[in-house]
């Protein structure tokens, strides 16, 4: 009986060097600013490589600090789109140093949320943007939401633009601060 021959030690160190042996996920790095969140959705996110924040003044503090636009994710565990779009957009590594760089990176879950992804999708609809999920918003520093968009995908595709042509338009809009005073919608921000 050759399996009666290995000793529970033996066997333990057998496991012990397989499951040293296994790569850990594609982009998963330290975790970001989301650690210690209860939201499923939030939680799974922990790990990307985006520099998540979650919604609140922190967040707000460093755009301000950075002086850099606000890049808004809400999505639910249940939206197939959110899963694909952090998948495809959010766990690819060139894409993630992208979003660090340029934005501070916010996360909000759709289902813990509801006033607030009321305001956003109310303010999307004002300024004739897309909305549903996930719902993409850039927002200056001050809380102005002035871009957005629905699903995005890593690739341009079937006339939607890439993740990276929107956010490159984004920030090419953020530029023009005049024009963003005059095409942007302040949201209510808790101080």
């Amino acid at each position: 009986m050759y399996f009666e021959s290995y000793r529970p030690a033996r066997l333990l160190l057998l496991l012990l060097l397989m499951l040293g042996s296994v790569a850990p996920p594609v982009g998963q790095t330290k975790p970001n600013h989301l650690a210690g969140e209860r939201s499923s959705y939030l939680t799974r996110a922990m790990n990307q490589p985006v520099n998540w924040y979650p919604w609140g003044k922190d967040a707000f503090g460093r755009a301000e600090d950075l002086n850099v636009p606000i890049l808004l994710d809400v999505g639910a565990v249940w939206c197939p789109w959110c899963g694909l779009m952090e998948r495809d957009t959010y766990t690819n590594v060139d894409t993630a140093d992208y979003i660090n760089q340029h934005f501070v990176a916010v996360k909000v879950d759709f289902d813990a949320s509801p006033k607030l992804v009321a305001q956003l999708e109310q303010a999307q609809a004002v300024l004739n943007l897309p909305a549903g999920l996930p719902l993409i918003s850039f927002i200056t520093p001050d809380g102005r939401l002035y871009f957005g968009a629905g699903y995005l995908p890593a690739e341009h595709k079937n006339g939607r633009p890439s993740f990276h042509e929107a956010a490159d338009e984004a920030l090419a809009r953020f530029a023009n601060r005049s024009k963003v005073e005059e095409q942007s919608l302040q949201l209510e921000l808790e101080k």
